[in-house]
């Protein structure tokens, strides 16, 4: 079996239930595949032997996470392997296993937002998530059948961690308030979504004092049955900002399906995520310091670039999409001497260099619900930043079948084509795609990471301005017949 089209950048991601219609992908036989290849990769790459490994292993509310779990327990048992069996737990809990219980490896079951009938594999190491040519690597030795023998069975330990999990978010918020009970008298609302969040409201706010009454969706439920956990979804957060509305709450907070992800709501009801979000985080990670370089993705506002520079006296360093691009960028400026507190996309993931660079939803919300506890305005804070009056997204698919080459001779000619506009200006710190401001705007043109696809990204300060932009490309797009234009576009 060819396991390799399972590869979903540093993850492995497919189909595990049939009840959306999809052929099963994800199979006991191919869990099993995997899990073995891996500890085969790993007693390879670090000269281990495998029956003295310790890795944790956690899902979360998945329909399929019992079967998966149960099939890659025994592919690590069968390679001699003791497993921490830590249950429904969140995806930063599982990397925290390896600091906190030194295991050599941890597993996440998860596919993080997308839907439940797709499941997916997450591994972590000491030093952090896998790279995307590990993944690759396992995935060769899995088609290959390659795993441990002649070793005696490993064993399967029962463990409590998220239990020491959320203890150590309850004593972050203790120790940065200076209170025992340091969050009573406030409201918070969380929505989990039916994922894994739940816990937070559970077992990190209300032992402190919250009142949580009004949170949202905190069962697990692997259906999914009220929204899409995702941070992103439309539908999502207007379920938070009612909660935090009808509730009169003083922060609202919502998590994807494994907690890596976040996203909060003012007590006026607004939503504080994307650009916003990252302005909260930089603020916060900076701590007052001035030259803190704050490393995102590429498509962020002008507005934040202000707010980070001008406003916290910080650098804004625009990079790729992808949630490990800008985490492995920043670990990069640290190395090299440039202080960068935080790395962080616009989808939400959030890694602080205080927290292992480890994107991790809770603990983002638990630097942001200390904030709040000591009495930091947030939405006042967040006021002077200078929001778009229009922004909008467009996807442009090639059909061609080399689309990577495609692509990237559209944003060469891209290039080409706007030098010759007096009223253009082509940004100085392209390192995704290009990226062009005007007196109405900017655009931002690229190349998706996986798939044959290129989002034009637009905001204007004018109601008009995204309109004159589109008129302006209209021109360029018409040449490309390797290019399947939406409508607003053509």
């Amino acid at each position: 079996m060819d396991y390799r089209f399972l590869k979903s950048g540093t993850d492995i991601r497919g189909y595990a239930s049939d009840l959306g219609g999809n052929k099963i992908e994800l199979t006991d036989e191919a869990v099993e595949d995997i899990i073995s290849a891996f500890v085969v990769w790993y007693i390879n790459k670090f000269d281990k032997d495998p029956e003295g490994l310790k890795i944790a292993l956690g899902h979360d509310s998945r329909i399929t996470a019992d079967r998966i779990c149960k099939a890659a327990k025994s592919a690590l048992k069968k390679s001699g392997v003791t497993v921490l069996d830590c249950g429904l737990a969140s995806t930063p809990a599982m990397f925290m296993t390896t600091v906190d219980l030194k295991t050599d490896a941890a597993i996440e079951i998860t596919a993080s937002h997308h839907p439940f009938d797709r499941n997916g594999i997450k591994i972590f190491l000491p030093s952090g998530g896998l790279e995307g040519r590990d993944v690759s690597e396992i995935l060769e030795l899995a088609s290959d059948g390659i795993c441990v023998s002649d070793v005696a069975e490993g064993k399967v330990v029962t463990s409590h961690y998220m239990n020491d999990y959320a203890a150590r978010l309850r004593n972050l918020i203790i120790s940065g308030v200076g209170k025992e009970e340091p969050l009573r008298g406030l409201k918070i609302v969380v929505d989990a979504g039916n994922g894994v969040g739940g816990f937070y409201a559970n077992e990190v706010l209300k032992p402190l004092g919250t009142d949580t009454t009004g949170s949202r969706f905190l069962e697990p439920d692997g259906m999914f049955p009220n929204h899409i956990p995702n941070p992103e979804d439309k539908t999502a957060m207007k379920s938070i900002c009612e909660a935090v509305i009808q509730n009169n709450a003083d922060l609202g907070i919502i998590f994807d399906t494994d907690v890596d992800r976040a996203g909060c709501v003012g007590p006026d009801g607004e939503e504080i995520n994307r650009n916003r979000l990252i302005a909260l985080a930089a603020y916060i990670a900076s701590g007052g310091k001035k030259d803190q370089t704050i490393v995102t993705d590429s498509v962020t506002s002008d507005g934040l670039k202000d707010f980070i520079e001008n406003t916290l006296g910080g650098k804004h360093y625009r990079y790729r999409r992808g949630y490990k691009n800008v985490i492995d960028k920043a670990i990069e400026l640290c190395n090299k001497g440039i202080e960068c507190p935080l790395a962080i996309e616009t989808s939400g993931h959030a890694a602080l260099k205080e927290n292992y660079f480890l994107d991790d939803g809770a603990y983002l919300a638990t630097k942001i619900v200390i904030e709040v506890a000591k009495g930091t305005e947030i939405h006042k804070l967040l006021s002077t930043m200078k929001m778009p009056m229009d922004e909008r997204e467009f996807r442009l698919n090639i059909t061609e079948s080399d689309f990577k080459s495609y692509g990237d001779n559209v944003i060469k000619e891209l290039e080409k084509f706007m030098s010759g506009k007096p009223d253009y200006k082509i940004a100085d710190d392209n390192r995704e795609g290009i990226r062009v401001s005007g007196s109405d705007g900017w655009f931002l043109l690229r190349l998706s990471v996986h798939d044959p696809v290129m989002p034009l990204n637009f905001e204007s300060d004018t109601a008009v301005g995204i309109d004159k932009m589109i008129e302006d490309l209209k021109p360029f797009f018409a040449r490309f017949s390797g290019l399947s234009l939406p409508e607003g576009i053509k």
